[in-house]
């Protein structure tokens, strides 16, 4: 399935079939593709926590209003944003240096740019975190849609709760869950979009 196919016959599902698991190797794979999402300064926000383990599932589904998709599902990401990313960037510029893509001199303005942006603003750090891992979220679905799996991003959970019951540390915020798996009968087709008149301006904004 092509990236376009992907984007108009992903739906949103609730209805997974809980025989049908995904291998560890297929769950980083679709981390992989996730990961080539964009991020301010390339920092790369994102992180996931694959909560595929049956009695880890039930946990999570403790802390997500009881939502029997979290047990169904072959795996529920936690996705997370990391507030502090910025702090990592030194030593991703190095990897961008080596490879030939950036100039030393780029690299260092690069790091010093990030952390006048970042640093001193906790707002726009969350902000950045959020954005950057939702990004990632969406590349998930369409690899799992491409790969005849569904998916349903989630934010009906308790980020606190889940925090603390699997180890995240403070530094990211969960930014949704997504269940993936292989789909099971019941699920709602896709649903109506607004036409692109209603969305759409030219030039400046309007009152849509």
């Amino acid at each position: 399935m092509d990236a376009l196919a992907a984007l108009k016959e992903r739906i949103s599902a609730d209805r997974f079939d809980p025989s049908r698991r995904l291998s560890e190797a297929e769950i980083r794979e679709l981390v992989a593709y996730a990961t080539e999402a964009p991020s301010s300064f390339n920092i790369q926000h994102w992180r996931f926590v694959a909560v595929a383990d049956p009695e880890d599932k039930e946990r999570l589904k403790s802390l997500a209003y009881n939502q029997q998709k979290v047990a169904d599902a072959a795996v529920v990401f936690i996705i997370l944003g990391d507030l502090r990313g910025h702090e990592k960037l030194p030593e991703l510029v190095q990897r961008a240096v080596a490879a030939g893509i950036l100039s030393p001199e780029r690299a260092e303005g690069w790091v010093n740019m990030a952390q006048a942006t970042y640093a001193n603003n906790p707002a726009l750090a969350r902000d950045e975190a959020i954005r950057s891992g939702a990004l990632a979220a969406m590349a998930l679905m369409i690899a799992a849609q491409a790969k005849g799996l569904v998916s349903g991003p989630m934010i009906g959970f308790d980020p606190g709760g889940v925090k603390r019951e699997f180890g995240i540390a403070d530094r990211y915020v969960p930014v949704m869950l997504l269940a993936v798996g292989y789909p099971a009968p019941g699920n709602l087709p896709r649903k109506p979009r607004l036409g692109v008149e209603e969305v759409l301006a030219f030039g400046r904004g309007r009152e849509f």
